[in-house]
């Protein structure tokens, strides 16, 4: 039987507290680990051998597994397969030329109808007349990928989400391998593609497999194009964009239900997960991580910043509490 998975577990430790006007009137709690360039465990708080959906953290091996099944992608179209884009046109655009490259459409997208993830864009795209769309959603890029793929393989379109499709078996087999330990649940992924659940430890383990690959396999050819094209993983206005902009060799991902795993290019590597899922504790915990492994560099500052506001003007802070 599966383990329980992160609903079903206790609370780990705070990670966050919400401060407003010196009051603590919030906290966070989670697990975390941070693993040493040998792949050891240097820290854990909480239980991070639990099992726990990875999210959008898992787009890597999903991408993996699209260049193992024959997927010709590479650059901005790999790592807009790996990515959670923020609907931006330029990820619109190139969504539908990867569409087009192919000899698909839209309607072949089994991805919800969604309005833009950045709110700047959101705004813009509805004023002008924009509606729902396939296109835009998050997780276009990857849907794209895998279409493309069970294409090249003459696989069936219409069941490419199907967890028993070929491309989801291989799927399945790069995250098990790659986080060097067994999945413990399949669900469903807000896009409608299989999650599969695996451990903190496991996902840490995953982000310094990709990092450490050598050159030419399919891991390190998702990461090399994630770290050479961030704003295609996320957005102009993302952290996982400013983090992979701004230090060198990192490799970063963010999922949905506040998880984020990330790796130095000497093998460290991170993962955690916020237990109640709200995403604003997400990056001053990344940042308090960050800082531990001892990355220094305005960035990280940046990133580990989110202020309260109240009538406009900031009144609190959320920060890091481990």
């Amino acid at each position: 039987m599966p383990q329980p998975l992160e609903a079903e577990a206790e609370a780990g430790p705070v990670l966050a507290e919400v401060v407003r006007s010196g009051f603590v009137e919030g906290r966070h709690r989670g697990s975390l680990v941070l693993l040493a360039a040998d792949g050891s465990v240097e820290l854990a708080l909480g239980d991070a051998t639990r099992p726990v959906f990875p999210r959008s953290a898992n787009k890597p091996m999903q991408a993996a597994a699209v260049l193992r099944a024959g997927g010709s992608l590479e650059g901005r179209r790999l790592a807009l397969a790996a990515g959670s884009h923020s609907g931006e046109e330029f990820h619109r655009d190139l969504v539908r030329t990867m569409l087009a490259e192919h000899g698909l459409s839209a309607r072949h997208l089994r991805c919800p109808p969604a309005f833009p993830l950045d709110e700047e864009e959101l705004e813009a795209y509805v004023a002008a007349g924009g509606r729902r769309d396939r296109v835009v959603m998050n997780c276009s890029g990857k849907h794209t990928a895998m279409l493309a793929a069970a294409a090249s393989r003459g696989w069936p379109l219409e069941t490419y989400l199907d967890p028993d499709h070929p491309l989801q078996r291989l799927v399945r087999e790069e995250v098990e391998s790659a986080a060097d330990e067994p999945v413990a649940a399949v669900g469903t992924d807000g896009c409608g593609a299989p999650l599969m659940a695996i451990s903190l430890t496991g996902l840490a383990r995953a982000f310094r497999r990709f990092v450490l690959a050598g050159p030419g396999t399919p891991e390190r050819r998702v990461a090399d194009a994630m770290r050479a094209h961030p704003e295609y993983v996320a957005g102009t206005r993302r952290h996982d964009t400013w983090l992979m902009r701004e230090l060198p060799g990192v490799l970063s991902k963010v999922g949905a239900e506040a998880v984020q795993a990330l790796a130095l290019p000497d093998g460290r590597a991170l993962a955690l997960k916020v237990d109640d899922g709200v995403a604003r504790a997400l990056r001053p915990v990344v940042a308090r991580a960050l800082g531990l492994m001892g990355v220094t560099a305005p960035v990280v500052t940046r990133v580990g910043r989110v202020p309260l506001l109240g009538g406009g003007r900031e009144v609190g802070e959320v920060r890091a509490a481990f």
